[in-house]
């Protein structure tokens, strides 16, 4: 495996992806803003029906992109073909309208959708729970590396477990301090109380914690989700997992004689969870699945080191047809997120292809599918890689591209993992732009797209995100736009591609920088590093 670098960082920095100055510039020409909205417009249409994964929006999404790339030049990525089978089972549930609890002090019932939303990832034909006893596990998180254990002396095998969203935040030197770590991820506490032998597992919500409001969590109410078929290998699965409002988990604690100082103690060394006088009963029928859904791989194959690999990636789906709005639009057609990001694939390929020089190692083009149920797509194809992940020098991942206009910034998520940050940094300004870190670490956006699974197999893995620095704006009003569409457009039928709102200089200008970034990367001997303190540099270096 290599895992250094060839050449001196200062002098990696000289190189030119073709060696002189007049070449500095090859490739850029193939962007088009015309046709990255036309393929934003076309991949968000109502005809292709949000894009879910084992719909009729999965066979449109997967033909136009097989068509795209062929358009592009791009050869198969996967032998003969442009698409990798992903083996997944969906798990349509339909819960009970209400959920039972019993306390010590009173009896009452909380109201489905609006109080809480619970699923399962079993595929059985039903689950419930039944008089189970409840425990508050503070944060849900077991971190030797931090000696902390919400866990410790707690018995939950049986029992539904209790926790808040994000990481501890009583001590800044823990954890990431303010930006979460993946043990403040959902994903995670469903997966460590399920270790922990619990049968339930739900997550307080809180808006600023969690960096999404409690409507993108309704989405899941009574709905279908996926996740990858492991009946060779059968994983380990609470019976109900789910989300609790904060309102509704506040009148829990006080059903067990508590209030809410429980909460505020779990941030801090010491805390020790127990068990509450509370029961919950609730039932979810269960319909499951199985079935197929598919990667999307084209390539250029290096002319010199054609087993290394720089991976571009971008997941083409959505949450495809579901709850209506308050307009009555149920398509959830996911412009921004991630028709942009996917419609970028395609861009970067024609960039490529346009080279004068063909690339000396291989690029990779991934649309990969299944993000939005938990980021199934790329955990296959990390499992299962196509090109090998020791030779895989790089991951460049677009989820969401700038929609309002050329900034002087470029966002960076996930500050201090690797030294792609570096070279993208480098780039940015020979552009005369600069690099920006994101401002709420504390939304772990890092840990909640599709680079992430390349980085847990140690690949160096960049994500972006549009900056705020509008050039010819008002300082407010990069950040306002986006925080808006936030606030109203995120996983809802509005995420709507709009010809004469959405401005995509600003999205041409990110793409040419990853491009440049690739570019530089795929003519030289350069492997970027993971940097000091990153959970993810002992696994690409074997320790």
């Amino acid at each position: 495996m290599m895992k250094k670098l060839f050449l001196p960082l200062s002098a990696a920095v000289i190189l030119s992806a073709c060696g002189n100055k007049a070449d500095e510039n090859d490739g850029i020409a193939a962007f088009s803003k015309d046709s990255l909205g036309t393929h934003i417009a076309q991949l968000s249409a109502d005809s292709f029906y949000g894009r879910k994964p084992f719909t009729e929006g999965e066979v449109r999404t997967i033909a136009w992109l097989e068509e795209k790339m062929k358009a592009a030049g791009l050869e198969p990525g996967n032998g003969n073909s442009y698409v990798q089978d992903v083996p997944m089972v969906r798990i349509t549930t339909q819960a009970d309208p209400q959920m039972l609890v019993k306390g010590a002090k009173e009896t009452f019932s909380f109201e489905g959708f609006d109080d809480y939303v619970i699923w399962t990832d079993k595929a059985d034909s039903a689950v419930s729970l039944d008089n189970t006893e409840v425990v508050f596990a503070g944060y849900g998180v077991v971190a030797p590396e931090y000696q902390w254990n919400d866990y410790a002396g707690l018995d939950v095998k049986g029992k539904v477990v209790l926790v808040k969203v994000n990481d501890p935040q009583g001590d800044a030197k823990l954890f990431g301090g303010k930006a979460m770590t993946y043990y403040g991820r959902w994903t995670y506490k469903f997966e460590e109380a399920a270790r922990q032998g619990a049968r339930g597992c739900l997550i307080i919500h809180d808006t600023p914690a969690a960096s999404y409001p409690f409507t993108v969590v309704q989405n899941n109410w009574n709905g279908s989700r996926l996740r990858l078929d492991d009946r060779k290998q059968p994983g380990t699965y609470c019976d109900v997992i789910g989300w609790l409002t904060t309102p509704a988990a506040v009148k829990l604690l006080q059903a067990a004689g508590k209030d809410s100082s429980m909460l505020a103690s779990a941030d801090h060394r010491g805390f020790k969870p127990e068990p509450l006088d509370v029961k919950l009963s609730a039932r979810i029928k269960i319909k499951a699945e199985y079935n197929v859904s598919h990667n999307v791989v084209g390539k250029i194959t290096g002319s010199k080191k054609p087993d290394e690999v720089i991976i571009y990636s971008a997941h083409w789906d959505h949450l495809g047809v579901g709850k209506p709005d308050e307009t009555g639009d149920s398509i959830y057609n996911g412009a921004l997120d991630n028709a942009s990001g996917t419609a970028g694939l395609i861009e970067l390929a024609r960039a490529f292809k346009s080279l004068k020089k063909a690339p000396e190692r291989t690029i990779v083009f991934l649309a990969v599918t299944a993000e939005e149920q938990g980021l199934w797509g790329s955990a296959y194809y990390a499992s299962n890689p196509i090109f090998s992940l020791d030779k895989t020098v790089a991951a460049i991942n677009m989820d969401g591209l700038n929609w309002y206009g050329a900034t002087k910034d470029i966002t960076v998520v996930g500050r201090g993992q690797n030294e792609l940050e570096d070279y993208l940094q480098e780039e940015a300004e020979k552009k005369g732009r600069v690099i920006a870190w994101e401002e709420k670490p504390e939304g772990g956006a890092y840990y909640r797209s599709d680079h992430f699974n390349f980085a847990k197999k140690g690949v160096p893995a960049l994500y972006t995100g549009s900056g705020v620095n509008v050039i010819g704006k008002d300082s407010s009003y990069g950040r306002t736009i986006r925080d808006a569409y936030g606030k109203e457009h995120y996983h809802r039928p509005s995420d709507e591609y709009d010809p004469k709102t959405w401005v995509l200089d600003g999205a041409i200008e990110d793409l040419k920088l990853m491009f440049l970034l690739g570019r530089r990367l795929c003519y030289g001997n350069e492997w970027p590093g993971w940097k000091e303190g990153s959970e993810f540099k002992k696994i690409r270096e074997g320790k």
